[in-house]
């Protein structure tokens, strides 16, 4: 099923089919606009409605000190915490890490956290990653895990980039065009719609509702 556009009070579709595995929702827009938030929303909603649902993956958020930001983290949906990248420290091991600007990316720190919440168990219901970025992407593990989830049958919430001088994200691009991809654009005007539009399509869903392409997002 291929969905045309949708009007900016639930959100801009950009293209998307859910035939075929790894029924997935990517969201969009610019750096500040709300994405983060959206997708925590969405989660609390999830959990207060179906508290055994089991919800797997990160956020990313920032670090601040002073007012200033000084890196990222990445959280788990359980709280845990892990350095993703700094513009403050160093020491010999940090200059190999590689860059985005002035951040340094700690590739290790993420994967220690992050790599096993993307293992697939028995009863996961659904996988939330904030984001498919250019500082995750260091890691040549992260990806793979997001194509395995993708050849599952559990749905995948994840935010990605707007494209950076008209250019997406090479992998980005690859998530974009999976055939069971819906991209969705927030933006300041339609930020309480996309969380409307979204959960209930996800509430009260468990691992089993999506066997053999048994629910489509968005319908």
């Amino acid at each position: 099923m291929e969905f045309g556009s949708v009007s900016a009070a639930h959100g801009s579709v950009e293209s998307g089919t859910m035939a075929g595995v790894g029924k997935c929702i990517l969201v969009t827009g610019p750096p500040g606009v709300g994405k983060t938030t959206l997708i925590m929303r969405i989660c609390e909603n999830l959990k207060l409605s179906n508290p055994n649902i089991m919800l797997q993956g990160f956020f990313s958020q920032e670090i601040r000190q002073g007012g200033e930001r000084v890196g990222f983290e990445v959280v788990t949906l359980d709280g845990r915490r892990a350095r993703l990248a700094s513009s403050t420290i160093s020491n010999p091991e940090s200059r190999q890490w590689p860059a985005v600007g002035k951040y340094k990316v700690d590739i290790a720190s993420f994967e220690s956290l992050v790599l096993p919440e993307l293992k697939i168990r028995e009863d996961t219901g659904l996988f939330i990653v904030d984001e498919v970025g250019k500082m995750e992407l260091f890691s040549s593990y992260f990806f793979p895990a997001i194509l395995n989830i993708l050849q599952s049958n559990i749905p995948l919430l994840a935010t990605v980039p707007i494209p950076k001088f008209g250019k997406d994200i090479p992998a980005v691009v690859r998530l974009k065009n999976h055939p069971g991809a819906t991209i969705l654009t927030l933006d300041k005007s339609n930020r309480d719609a996309m969380k409307d539009r979204i959960y209930p399509q996800l509430a009260g869903r468990s691992r089993e509702a999506y066997k053999n392409g048994a629910c489509n997002f968005l319908k």
